[in-house]
């Protein structure tokens, strides 16, 4: 099945647009908070239920990757079957089991919910149309799969994800039931960043850009940064204002 979106020509300037859009997105966020979460704020209009969110907000890049998939004469080919599942495991856990382990009743603004399906449904084009449709039909072979850009990058993703899981769970946990405190994370790499569960998931995306070895996936990787350092670095900041100066970093550790 073609798309002219996966024409190459087409493709590429698709990424540059995105990759575009991800620098004026973190240039913005500099300067806007985004209302949700620890930031939660009701200026930004209607909201939903967090757990209802996180699952409307991620559900469709799993499923547009899922049919991407199915319509490629390349979903019987090991490298991008194990790219495909690679990416999936992290939007299925995403979508439909850190929604539920979620604590409270805390809201996501309808905007932040709609902004995140449309960038999640543009990202899936990116990586399933790369995968599956617009690399050359020999880019991934069998040999791929123990390729250092392979080995190396699944490495870092599993790392990634492992972080980014326990840092969700250090935080899930700081409160008991019907303590309404802050407290400041500790523990795992929360030692080096104060928003080590964003550590986790810019890993996972530089992982992912590795083991492809595309640009496509460097955009995302780019989106990640782009999306949650500036978050972070107002997390940082607010963590300072409530328990003093502290020698973490917000995203990357030593750096920034």
């Amino acid at each position: 099945m073609e798309f002219a979106l996966f024409e190459p020509q087409n493709f590429a300037a698709f990424l540059r647009i995105m990759a575009a859009i991800a620098v004026v997105v973190f240039i913005a966020l500099l300067k806007i908070e985004a209302g949700y979460g620890i930031m939660y704020n009701s200026k930004w209009g209607p909201s939903v239920n967090n757990k209802l969110g996180w699952v409307l907000m991620e559900a469709p890049v799993f499923i547009i990757m899922f049919v991407l998939m199915l319509l490629s004469p390349r979903r019987f080919e090991a490298a991008p079957m194990a790219m495909f599942l690679i990416f999936e495991l992290h939007y299925f856990q995403r979508s439909f089991i850190f929604p539920l382990m979620m604590k409270g009743k805390s809201r996501m603004p309808l905007a932040i919910m709609l902004m995140g399906v449309i960038f999640n449904s543009l990202n899936a084009l990116m990586q399933g149309g790369w995968i599956f449709f617009v690399s050359a039909p020999d880019r991934y072979p069998l040999s791929w799969l123990w390729s250092w850009q392979f080995i190396l990058g699944t490495a870092v993703f599993a790392w990634g994800m492992f972080t980014n899981m326990q840092s969700d769970s250090i935080i899930r946990n700081l409160r008991k039931p019907g303590d309404t405190n802050h407290y400041l994370p500790r523990g795992g790499m929360f030692r080096y960043v104060t928003s080590a569960n964003y550590l986790g998931e810019l890993m996972e995306w530089v992982g992912f850009a590795i083991l492809t070895w595309s640009w496509a996936g460097a955009v995302f990787a780019l989106w990640t940064f782009a999306n949650l350092a500036p978050r972070a670095r107002k997390i940082n900041a607010r963590y300072q204002r409530e328990f003093g100066p502290l020698t973490q970093k917000s995203i990357i550790p030593f750096i920034y």
